[in-house]
């Protein structure tokens, strides 16, 4: 079986959802029950979340050989542009992953992002050598001290493996980062900038809790949290500022380091605070309910939103 996210489901005609913002990629998933335990994931082995939840939302399971048939024909058709395979992390995961992206390509040349728990640059290489278009290391934690209290192991070992892996496969590999896991503004733009300059693509993501994991009680980021760094990656990425020219307070931004005007023209057509990561991806409803607040923006923001977003940056 491969689970798909539900709007995925939705797009392959699997079953029908009523959405306003239909994925543009297909979300794949598979395995059940990680062997990690990260506080905020309902995969994680000491979970007791629902087996088809990640982050909020659902992925009902659908048979192998017919998923991959419909993503690749989607492709064809144009009504998805990529696929995205997220690998919970279990003994024969990169043996079912390098057979997957064959199967597939062997169907559709559909770009495809594989975000697993590789350990090794060669576990890397070997991804992209079966066709993994980006291999995705999630760091999730913005530094070392909140990698500890969500996550467990070495956030150093993992940051390393990223370096290695960026300058090994430029422009293939990419990282997720989660805002809200208890990081100041000051640790999550550090962190944001080395990625920058490594050339890793940046997921980014609003801490989402969930009932049965060890974080199901604390709270989402504040939304201005969040704006400011959706604005400064934004701003980064387009060499505009960099964290060097940032002030912070108490580990809070308070200058994005260009004139008020200059950011502001930068900022007014709301790219920055749509749906960060790889090409075509929207993940519509990741961090949200519908009708509640958006975090990611899955398609352009009208006049109206633009103008929104930037009184909730708060700077």
């Amino acid at each position: 079986m491969i689970k798909c996210s539900a709007g995925t489901a939705k797009v392959l005609g699997f079953k029908e959802l009523k959405t306003d913002a239909q994925p543009t990629t297909a979300y794949l998933m598979t395995g059940e029950r990680c062997s990690h335990d990260c506080s905020f994931c309902p995969q994680a082995k000491n979970s007791s979340s629902r087996a088809d939840l990640l982050s909020r939302v659902t992925w009902p399971g659908f048979h192998r050989e017919e998923v991959i048939e419909r993503v690749a024909q989607s492709f064809v058709s144009k009504e998805l542009n990529r696929a995205c395979l997220q690998v919970v992390d279990s003994k024969n995961a990169l043996e079912e992953t390098k057979q997957f992206l064959q199967d597939l390509h062997s169907r559709s040349a559909v770009p495809v992002c594989v975000s697993c728990a590789v350990g090794t640059l060669q576990a890397v290489g070997t991804l992209i050598a079966h066709g993994a278009d980006h291999v995705s290391i999630a760091l999730d934690a913005a530094c070392e001290r909140v990698f500890a209290e969500n996550k467990g192991g070495s956030w150093a070992r993992k940051y390393n493996l990223l370096h290695q892996a960026s300058q090994a496969f430029p422009g293939k590999i990419a990282t997720h980062l989660i805002v809200g896991l208890g990081e100041t503004e000051e640790e999550m733009l550090w962190t944001v900038q080395e990625m920058l300059d490594l050339g890793v693509t940046i997921a980014l993501f609003a801490f989402t809790p969930v009932k049965g994991t060890r974080l199901e009680g604390a709270e989402p980021p504040a939304l201005e949290h969040y704006r400011r760094i959706q604005a400064a990656r934004h701003l980064m990425l387009h060499g505009l500022s960099r964290f060097e020219q940032m002030l912070f307070v108490s580990g809070k931004l308070v200058d994005f380091g260009l004139a008020r005007e200059n950011w502001l023209e930068a900022l007014a057509g709301g790219e920055a605070f749509r749906t960060s990561g790889c090409p075509d991806c929207n993940r519509p409803y990741y961090n949200e309910k519908p009708g509640g607040v958006m975090y990611n923006f899955p398609r352009p923001l009208t006049f109206e939103q633009s103008q929104q977003v930037l009184l909730e940056l708060n700077i």
